[in-house]
């Protein structure tokens, strides 16, 4: 066993580790509250090293929100608005297209697409829209829609669950986005985002999509309201689902931003709080191959310090990231490529940029990639962030 650990209040939990002992929910509740976070960190770095060994990796990838006109009304949310709003926004296929195709000539593999509960696009729009953007190219991974989305267009086009899944699988749709999770505890929830899907449907839409051959991430909004063992239960929830299906490629963790939020937040997470999340998330989700710091909610020092801490992916260059920019994170406009390089690195790690499904397009060894003469790097668009 690891000298540091050896010595530490979690050495018998290192051990159950070590020889691949599922942990409980009670020795992922003293992980949460341990003292030794450089303790805590290190087991999460051994767990990691099982599962990627040095590797840690990014996703050359472009973000597009269709539209931030929705139906509800969340708590916590920044990104949407009502029609009646003068800052709203609805973007038509022809314009996505154009998007994909500006993002194509600068190297990336994956458009992720997502939107508000849009009160009035037909069904056809994201059915239409999957077979346009994969008509622009075939080989481009179309990772789209939150489960809340997906019970939005199963209402409007009056279809069962089964068949809106497979009716966006035949349209090109690759991976479902984790999105929507939040809180699955009821109360939290409530507190937090009313009249949104519930944690039965969020499972239920990845358990189908999973079942119709489909792969998802997933996520866990942290640091609002709800408490530990709230967080645990969430997590429980998660590893659960995966027993069953196995078809979560990656779990994504995502700090709560109290900026221009209507849910007054007294101590948002700190940079303590997400280290201790990611890596009790990264020894208590062992089904899960891969776990992403995300930097946009992060900050990018601090996804490169989680790197030691249980996590092996940074997520990806993410042009025209609304949602968190919206609701006040500093990081939403778009890493270049050489920035994730250098910052997986920095940390240790072989940089490989991998596909959607966390699969390796490239592993970086001498050399790092560099903008030719003066242009912009790679994965920077010149776009209007506020309008889209």
């Amino acid at each position: 066993m690891d000298f540091i650990l050896q010595q530490s209040e979690l050495a018998d939990l290192a051990r159950k580790v070590e020889a691949g002992t599922r942990l409980e929910t009670e020795d992922a509740l003293r992980l949460y509250h341990t003292p030794d976070l450089n303790a805590l960190g290190r087991l999460a770095a051994l767990a990691n090293e099982r599962k990627v060994g040095q590797r840690a990796s990014y996703i050359v990838n472009r973000y597009i929100n269709y539209s931030n006109y929705c139906i509800l009304s969340c708590q916590f949310c920044s990104f949407a608005r009502k029609k009646r709003d003068g800052d709203g926004f609805e973007l038509s296929i022809e314009e996505m297209e154009t998007k994909a195709r500006e993002a194509l000539a600068l190297g990336i593999t994956e458009l992720h697409i997502v939107g508000g509960l849009h009160p009035s696009l037909p069904f056809g729009y994201y059915t239409d829209m999957l077979r346009a953007l994969k008509a622009v190219d075939s080989n481009l991974q179309l990772k789209c829609f939150t489960a809340v989305e997906i019970y939005h267009l199963a209402r409007k086009s009056k279809l069962p669950l089964p068949e809106v899944l497979a009716a966006l699988k035949d349209a090109g749709l690759d991976s479902l986005t984790g999105g929507g999770a939040e809180i699955f505890r009821k109360d939290v929830r409530d507190a937090i985002a009313k009249g949104k899907e519930t944690a039965a449907q969020y499972l239920e839409a990845h358990r189908t999509w999973h079942q119709l051959g489909g792969r998802s991430t997933c996520t866990m909004l942290f640091g609002h309201v709800e408490t530990v063992e709230d967080r645990l239960d969430h997590l429980a929830e998660l590893r659960a689902l995966q027993d069953e299906t196995g078809g979560f490629t990656g779990f994504i963790p995502l700090p709560y931003q109290p900026e221009n939020n209507a849910i007054a937040v007294t101590h948002p997470p700190t940079g303590n709080d997400a280290l201790r999340t990611i890596a009790v998330s990264r020894l208590f989700l062992d089904n899960f191959d891969h776990l992403t710091a995300y930097w946009v909610g992060l900050g990018m020092k601090l996804a490169e310090v989680a790197l030691s801490y249980g996590a092996d992916d940074l997520h990806g260059t993410i042009v025209e990231e609304h949602i968190f920019k919206m609701a006040g994170a500093g990081g939403g406009r778009g890493q270049a490529e050489a920035a994730l390089v250098k910052a997986i690195r920095e940390a240790g790690k072989t940089p490989v940029q991998r596909n959607t499904f966390y699969e390796p397009v490239r592993e970086w060894e001498a050399e790092t990639p560099e903008a030719p003469g003066n242009s912009k790097p790679p994965g920077i668009l010149d776009d209007n962030l506020a309008t889209a």
